[in-house]
């Protein structure tokens, strides 16, 4: 009777240990052990704002940092060739827009501040912010030399 006694003491003491150690060891914010620390968590968010960090340092391509504005020159006679999303404002200077032909449709410049779309050779108002809709050779022909606020990418042609 004794020895069946000390077997399930033995036995009872084994289960004990075996479960506390499952309960010390397990992950923290796992579904054994819901509740994490504050370290844990702070750890988490570094992680995060690192990759979004790196995600958006990925798209800034551009002739500029996006989000900022660029002076550019552009001499008379030549292009400014935007890619697609880029901003431009006409600040000095006269320039036609470079507007694309597609399927017999016009697809010109949209220029916001007055709300429609610049045709090809359609006068570019000084001061009205022009947003490029794509990367198919839209932008905008110096007549003179001209100055522009760019956000976004291009190249002069």
């Amino acid at each position: 009777m004794k020895n069946k006694i000390k077997r399930i003491g033995i036995g009872l003491s084994a289960i004990v240990i075996l479960l506390g150690a499952t309960r010390v060891f397990s992950e923290p914010g796992s579904e054994l052990d819901p509740l994490v620390t504050l370290s844990y968590v702070e750890k988490k968010i570094e992680q995060l704002k690192y990759y979004v960090d790196t995600e958006l340092g990925k798209k800034n391509t551009g002739n500029e940092t996006t989000g900022s504005w660029a002076v550019v020159e552009v001499p008379a006679g030549k292009s400014l060739i935007c890619k697609d999303g880029t901003e431009i404002i006409l600040r000095s200077g006269e320039a036609r827009a470079i507007a694309i032909v597609v399927n017999g449709v016009m697809n010109g410049l949209t220029d916001i501040t007055v709300g429609k779309d610049l045709a090809m050779e359609e006068n570019i108002i000084a001061n009205h912010l022009l947003i490029i809709p794509r990367d198919d050779g839209r932008g905008a022909r110096a007549l003179t030399n001209s100055f522009f606020l760019v956000k976004g990418d291009y190249e002069i042609r």
